[in-house]
């Protein structure tokens, strides 16, 4: 009798010892989880509206703010704010005073933050890979739709209208609003299905986007000229890419700059032109461009080549000048030598950045109708722009500059 006492008081104390374990694992996992490690102070009160922009580009811009942002390699201007992405926080700014209106931020380091369906994306790193994927509401900066994925450190996003696509050297994806993955490309960490991916083994040189299509210039091994590829991003099965054609170009050193409805603009180095394809990939059209060979040297960052859009035209930068692409058929229609970006629209006017300060042009033939000065002291790198009612922001290298 005194045995089986004895056997019961153990199992009382090995179960409390087990249930005193099961605790500290469980508050151990709670203590190091992403939430307890995750700072989210949303924005309260009413939603201010977007500021009106002005009827015209003003004669004067003066610097009102400047905020860190080596996250971003254009302003992230979404809904009411500015956002911007710097060491492991994303802040939504007030755009008339740069103020903090919401912060989300990791311990872990940014990869980058973008914008698509009216949110601000951001995406951390976490190991080898940009794999935490958050969206957040652009007035108050609340989470919304979260996402894990195996993007490279050096991805870029791009927004299509429809879907985000997130791009990488040997690997990109694609997700739709809810950040559902509805493509990925290239090499696969987890390859539940041998044979699915086409061509895990090409670089991925460039990339460019419309709705709809999505391209992809190749270097692919044992192939004598970069390939031309595009893809149906919103397909079926996201780990079975669909293709609308793939060819081989008869050069090496190509990048893809823009897709229209059924064209890919593609530039090529020697002699240096502009080749249009078609929807089968044979060459439809060449114009000849007169290139410095700074601008013809290596691939993009992130795989994209600086390009903005305005109403009619594609603004491609080349490094040295700024080239207006069609939007139909992807001819030149102008260009603007000496241009440090490829330019937005402000107050309905084309503006492109320059040395000391910014051009408005005719969005017709690129005649330069003024000139406004911009401080930039000694910064003399390139600049991309966005505008937000009537402030115009400057990229400039790891820093957003608003200018009023």
């Amino acid at each position: 009798m005194l045995q089986a006492e004895r056997r019961r008081r153990g199992d009382l104390v090995a179960a409390a010892v087990l249930v005193v374990v099961i605790a500290l694992a469980i508050g151990l996992v709670v203590a190091t989880s992403a939430a307890v490690h995750t700072t989210s102070d949303t924005a309260t009160g009413p939603v201010p509206p977007i500021p009106s922009a002005p009827p015209s580009v003003p004669a004067t811009l003066a610097e009102v703010w400047r905020a860190p942002s080596a996250a971003t390699n254009t302003p992230v201007a979404v809904g009411p704010v500015v956002v911007t992405g710097d060491d492991s926080s994303v802040v939504g700014r007030d755009p008339l005073t740069g103020q903090q209106r919401w912060r989300y931020q990791r311990n872990l380091p940014l990869c980058t933050v973008g914008t698509g369906w009216g949110r601000a994306i951001a995406v951390y790193r976490n190991g080898q890979y940009c794999s935490e994927v958050t969206s957040l509401q652009a007035d108050t900066g609340a989470r919304g739709p979260q996402r894990n994925s195996d993007v490279p450190v050096d991805t870029r996003l791009l927004f299509d209208g429809y879907l985000v696509t997130a791009t990488g050297a040997n690997h990109l994806e694609t997700w739709r609003s809810d950040l559902v993955k509805t493509l990925e490309y290239g090499q696969l960490r987890a390859e539940i299905q041998p044979g699915t991916q086409p061509r895990p083994d090409c670089l991925h040189a460039s990339v460019a986007v419309i709705e709809g299509r999505l391209g992809v210039l190749e270097r692919c091994p044992g192939e004598a000229g970069d390939r031309l590829t595009v893809l149906l991003p919103d397909g079926t099965e996201a780990d079975r890419p669909e293709e609308a054609m793939s060819t081989v170009l008869p050069a090496t050193d190509a990048r893809l700059i823009a897709l229209s409805g059924d064209r890919e603009a593609v530039l090529l180095a020697n002699p240096p032109r502009l080749s249009v394809r078609g929807a089968d990939g044979s060459e439809v059209a060449s114009y000849p461009l007169n290139l410095p060979p700074g601008d013809l040297a290596g691939d993009p960052p992130g795989a994209v080549v600086p390009t903005a859009e305005i109403p009619g035209a594609v603004l491609w930068w080349t490094g040295s000048s700024t080239i207006a692409l069609d939007s139909d058929d992807l001819h030149p229609l102008w260009t603007v030598p000496g241009a440090l970006g490829p330019g937005t629209l402000m107050a309905g006017a084309p503006v492109l950045p320059v040395p000391g300060g910014l051009v408005e042009v005719n969005p017709v033939d690129g005649h330069v109708l003024r000139t406004v000065p911009v401080n930039r002291g000694d910064y003399q790198g390139p600049v991309t722009l966005a505008a937000l009612g009537p402030v115009l922001l400057e990229q400039r290298g790891s820093t957003v500059v608003a200018l009023r």
